[in-house]
């Protein structure tokens, strides 16, 4: 009976109504508060940074509003030293403020691998291997051997280099090649809309060195692809091993390789085609 009397008592209901009244504003405070921590409904785009330094990122202020955290560097000799490479989130995604933002950056010093034992490997075997630990071929040079094709010597600035010597990745290596016992001739490869890293390792499997390299539109060697070489491919030109090839190159960004490389082949077709009737009237 006493529970029933104070449930009909006044102050049980002012009481009921200062609880949940207080319920009620501590449950808005959470959720402002929760908002506040979250910043509900604000979101900022994260921007492009590669090709940026750090540096730059705190000078356009990104520190302010992202939380930058290099987590990882990547030795690319083609690229500016301490510049972004890569980043996570990618750019144009939206994140709250103070997000962390994850950064690859190019490192100051290369990686030092050890020089592989490449005497007596065919060249061949030998291109694969510093493909492998990321070193590159300086020049082909041909001497007097009975093995054609067969590496000889390795060096680095014109001295021999001994397996298991540390060098930097990114090292250009000269290889020196037996000629072989009988003189021996290769064709020109079609290097046309490669880049320069690939127009150089086609011509080291062909072969052939690098010539002479002249850039018409733009240093930028990112957008540089072949647009011409001396000598020209598919004109039965040969060469002998170790020949030197010109190379010129255009940027994609301002020339249509796709319509270009289309006319070469179109043209090609046709002078086979003038040859083949040639032949056939001579008959």
């Amino acid at each position: 009976m006493g529970f029933f009397y104070f449930l009909s008592q006044k102050k049980f209901y002012i009481h009921l109504l200062i609880a949940i009244v207080l319920a009620l504003v501590i449950f808005w405070l959470a959720i402002v508060s929760l908002d506040l921590f979250t910043r509900h409904g604000k979101v900022y785009k994260v921007p492009d940074m590669s090709g940026l330094t750090l540096e730059q990122l705190h000078e356009k202020q990104y520190n302010e509003f992202f939380d930058l955290v290099v987590i990882d560097s990547v030795y690319d000799r083609r690229r500016e030293k301490g510049t972004i490479i890569s980043q996570h989130p990618l750019p144009g995604s939206n994140v709250k403020l103070g997000r962390r933002i994850y950064l690859t950056i190019v490192s100051e010093m290369p990686e030092e691998v050890m020089m592989p034992d490449l005497i007596n490997l065919s060249l061949r075997q030998a291109l694969v291997n510093l493909e492998t630990l990321d070193l590159t071929v300086d020049t082909l040079e041909y001497v007097e051997y009975f093995a054609r094709n067969a590496v000889v010597d390795q060096m680095i600035n014109g001295e021999p280099v001994e397996p298991g010597t540390k060098i930097a990745k990114g090292t250009p290596v000269q290889l020196l090649v037996g000629k072989g016992e009988y003189t021996t001739m290769v064709p020109v490869p079609v290097l046309i809309g490669k880049k320069t890293l690939e127009a150089h390792k086609a011509l080291h499997y062909a072969y052939l060195n690098v010539g002479r390299e002249y850039f018409l539109d733009t240093d930028d060697t990112a957008h540089a692809r072949v647009y011409k070489t001396r000598p020209q491919p598919l004109k039965d030109n040969m060469l002998n091993l170790g020949d030197k090839v010109d190379i010129w190159y255009r940027s994609d960004e301002h020339f249509d390789f796709d319509s270009y490389l289309k006319q070469i082949l179109l043209d090609s077709l046709s002078t086979d085609t003038l040859i083949m009737n040639n032949i056939i009237r001579n008959k």
